[in-house]
């Protein structure tokens, strides 16, 4: 099916309302970017779910890296978009601001070096993230070994997105399942997840027309009572995942219990470094505490119980330069995409949808 012809049915669709969720914090830009949400119709509600792990991430985690950043002998290395988050009292941007030694990095492995050339410190990475991240920390716990570098630590917030997509989906009635998870994933977990929630789920790309063509399948499938995953990202993702990914987090890691900002504790939905390898971990077991900002209602933003632009501090007190929550701080926060992402238009798009097999 041409694309046209998929957006002219979203366009003139007039059956019953429904709430199509994307629990991938690219697919949240990617969909506003492509301005699908102003032109399809009214009764197709697209919601953003819990698809970005710095916006899921505790305060308590916050405060805990900040209280390792207070030990002199330690360093901090993060990624820039987990420098804002707020903590319960501070953020860690303000904490290297009152002196504490804060690094970020475009990439973990960047730390083996660090680590290397500084045998006098501990370097903390903090290693937050689902499916898609967790192999990176794995490969880096890899060379750590294989270097002898002894002074590396990870304080991990890893968690796994089936059981948050469990949590997510009342009202709901079909799920954009996260396509770079699904990557290392494969798509058993979504299968798996159709039958149990007895709805429909789409891996999609995150190009204007795979999106245009995943939302168009949702609806199909949602006004037929379909219940299964059907893969429109097969050039990226096969049903058995990466192996190679697989292995690799399950050499390091284990599952967990963990919780979750704004949903609070998922049995099993976090991902922890084994017994064997405790030597490298900074303390991320029983990081459980969470303080919001007061009227900040990002909890009901990641669980799609409310728009963005519905938080009556969005765009006000709460901005992309003055964050109040951590929707607002990440580029993958549904707030700061909100904000920040201007709207293309797929109106005068021609692309084929051939190869998707829209139906």
């Amino acid at each position: 099916m041409e694309l046209s012809k998929a957006i002219e049915y979203l366009k003139n669709y007039n059956g019953r309302q429904l709430r199509l969720m994307e629990v991938c914090g690219t697919h949240t830009a990617a969909i506003r970017n492509s301005g699908l949400p102003s032109i399809i119709s009214e009764r197709i509600h697209l919601v953003s779910g819990p698809g970005c792990p710095v916006c899921v991430t505790v305060t308590g985690y916050i405060d805990k890296l900040i209280s390792l950043s207070k030990d002199s002998r330690n360093v901090i290395v993060t990624f820039g978009d987990l420098m804002r988050v707020p903590g319960s009292e501070m953020d860690l941007s303000r904490a290297k601001s009152e002196g504490a030694d804060i690094r970020f990095v475009y990439s973990p492995l960047d730390m083996i070096r660090m680590a290397e050339e500084d045998r006098d410190h501990v370097y903390i990475f903090a290693a937050v993230g689902f499916e898609t991240t967790t192999p990176v920390y794995a490969a880096l716990i890899s060379e750590a070994e294989k270097s002898g570098t002894g002074n590396i630590r990870l304080l991990t917030a890893l968690k796994t997105m089936p059981e948050a997509i469990i949590k997510s989906a009342e009202g709901i009635d079909g799920f954009l399942a996260p396509g770079h998870v699904a990557v290392i994933t494969g798509t058993k977990p979504y299968e798996e997840l159709a039958g149990k929630l007895e709805l429909p789920f789409v891996v999609s790309g995150f190009k204007e027309e795979g999106l245009a063509a995943a939302i168009y399948a949702l609806v199909k499938m949602a006004q037929s009572g379909e219940r299964r995953c059907l893969n429109l990202y097969p050039q990226a993702v096969r049903e058995e995942g990466s192996v190679l990914a697989g292995a690799a987090i399950a050499k390091y890691f284990e599952s967990g219990d963990a919780v979750w900002r704004g949903i609070g504790l998922i049995p099993g939905s976090g991902m922890y470094l084994k017994e064997e390898f405790q030597r490298l971990d900074a303390g991320s077991r029983g990081i459980d505490g969470n303080t919001e900002t007061p009227g900040c209602m990002c909890a009901k933003v990641i669980t799609g119980r409310i728009r963005p632009d519905e938080c009556h501090l969005f765009g006000k007190t709460c901005t992309v330069d003055h964050p109040v929550g951590a929707c607002m701080v990440s580029q993958e926060g549904a707030c700061f995409v909100a904000s920040s992402v201007s709207p293309g238009s797929l109106r005068e798009k021609s692309v084929s949808c051939s190869g998707s097999k829209i139906h």
